[in-house]
């Protein structure tokens, strides 16, 4: 759910995939202000009598306490970046909870990067206009690099994964929260070619990544200590949330008289899709991926 991709070539009759994603968070990012009072625009991590079930943000909030905690950037004085970071909900949890810590976002939506500057509103948070397939960051500039379901608007692609080891320090991590498939699409079932199809245009991803390649890319490159983990049921409860979230968020619509747009049309197909993969746990999963440069 946060924000970047690829550079395409761009056909004279229809929209690239980039310009469909800009459309996509300009049009839609306010909309998540219904998911996530604190603009969370992920999936959340449940742990039993610590997180509340039935109070989605806890959970939200408990996937982001945990992927920095991953990063070992406790008590130093460090700087991290935010590859594909929404309107920097993700950024700011970090930046309260470390005195220590710098942020920098990267995000291809210039009403992401305008309204999420404002709702940062720190000296140790900015966020940039960049792609994160190629930053123009310099090498080794980074403490640690964070990708909360981002990666997945480029297939996390090779280039995207090159790209984060280059501006990573050496001995510092890349940490990766997101869908993948287990398999090609090729050898999926039926049901889960249209669940596959139907995220990807919904949320206009070039593709969900096979895991397994993923794991082989990150070694290839160069990364190290390369730790994969399909956490799928710690995420499923915040899913559950989502018929109940579609509904109120129609609910509200129509009551203040506001057509549903065709771009929160499409986020809300998606957050569907999203949904459907829990009758496809043959064929995808969510992990977390641990990398070390």
């Amino acid at each position: 759910m946060g924000v970047t991709t690829t550079i395409l070539e761009k056909n004279s009759s229809t929209k690239s995939v980039k310009e469909e994603i800009i459309e996509f968070y300009n049009k839609t990012t306010e909309d998540y202000g219904f998911w996530s009072k604190d603009l969370n625009m992920h999936f959340g991590y449940y742990i039993p009598f610590r997180t509340n079930f039935l109070k989605r943000d806890t959970m939200l909030n408990q996937m982001n306490s945990y992927l920095f905690s991953l990063l070992d950037i406790e008590n130093k004085k460090s700087h991290i970046v935010d590859l594909g970071c929404g309107v920097g909900a993700t950024m700011k949890y970090g930046i309260l909870k470390y005195p220590k810590l710098a942020v920098t976002g990267c995000s291809i939506s210039e009403f992401q990067v305008k309204f999420g500057n404002e709702f940062v509103n720190s000296e140790r948070g900015s966020i940039l206009n960049k792609d994160y397939r190629d930053t123009k960051f310099t090498n080794n500039a980074f403490d640690g690099a964070m990708a909360i379901e981002s990666f997945c608007h480029s297939g996390c692609s090779l280039e995207t994964l090159k790209e984060a080891y280059r501006i990573l320090k050496p001995g510092s991590k890349l940490v990766v929260a997101d869908a993948f498939s287990k398999k090609g699409k090729s050898e999926m079932n039926l049901f889960s070619k249209q669940v596959y199809m139907g995220l990807c245009k919904s949320w206009s991803l070039e593709g969900i990544a096979d895991i397994n390649e993923v794991k082989k890319q990150l070694i290839d490159i160069g990364f190290k200590d390369v730790k994969v983990k399909n956490i799928w049921y710690r995420v499923a409860p915040s899913v559950l949330h989502v018929p109940f979230a579609i509904s109120g968020f129609i609910l509200r619509k129509l009551m203040r008289n506001k057509p549903l747009e065709k771009d929160s049309i499409n986020n809300l197909k998606g957050s569907f899709y999203a949904l459907l993969t829990s009758l496809c746990m043959q064929d995808f999963g969510y992990y977390i991926i641990i990398a070390k440069k």
